[in-house]
């Protein structure tokens, strides 16, 4: 296997067709990653996302910067990973963000089952966790990605040839009678 760059196409073509990454977030130097579904927008080069208020949207408020896991793994030897590095930008309930709300809105009810693990009944020490939405966006300052690449000589058609070679091999007289 071989790891390869994936180009900035290849980035967004991933983050179009997905919907679920890891967010990192920090606070007092403490890393926190959670899982969240989001939409892609093209047009405002941000992911669209929606979450209760709990650590996450707290520690993204102290610390906008964020970044965002998003990976698919076939198997050990076929996968991608792309990293989004950006800014938490939170689309309050207000009259100013209005509109980017319901574009939010409008680009994650296209999943299905875009509300969760967000808009859950959640129970913390016995208590259950108010469910006040919080949309919220991340632009997106730089985007790459990795991928695994099969080595030529380990594909099954390489390994085939070697193994035809290696019996015909076995076929080849040693020595000429000449």
């Amino acid at each position: 296997m071989q790891i390869g760059d994936m180009s900035h196409d290849e980035c967004v073509n991933v983050l179009k067709r997905t919907h679920l990454g890891h967010l990192g977030c920090a606070q007092h130097g403490q890393p926190y990653v959670t899982p969240i579904f989001f939409a892609y927008d093209d047009n405002t080069l941000s992911l669209y996302s929606v979450a209760t208020f709990g650590r996450k949207v707290s520690w993204m408020r102290a610390n906008p910067l964020v970044c965002l896991e998003i990976d698919e793994i076939e198997d050990a030897q076929s996968w991608l990973s792309v990293i989004v590095f950006g800014t938490f930008e939170e689309l309050s309930d207000t009259p100013q963000f209005i509109a980017q709300r319901q574009h939010a809105y409008e680009l994650l009810q296209r999943r299905p089952m875009w509300w969760e693990p967000a808009y859950v009944r959640t129970v913390i020490k016995g208590a259950e966790r108010p469910l006040d939405v919080t949309y919220f966006r991340i632009r997106i300052d730089t985007l790459s990605g990795r991928h695994s690449m099969p080595d030529p000589e380990t594909t099954p058609k390489a390994i085939f040839r070697n193994r035809l070679s290696q019996w015909f091999g076995k076929l080849r007289p040693t020595k000429s009678f000449h």
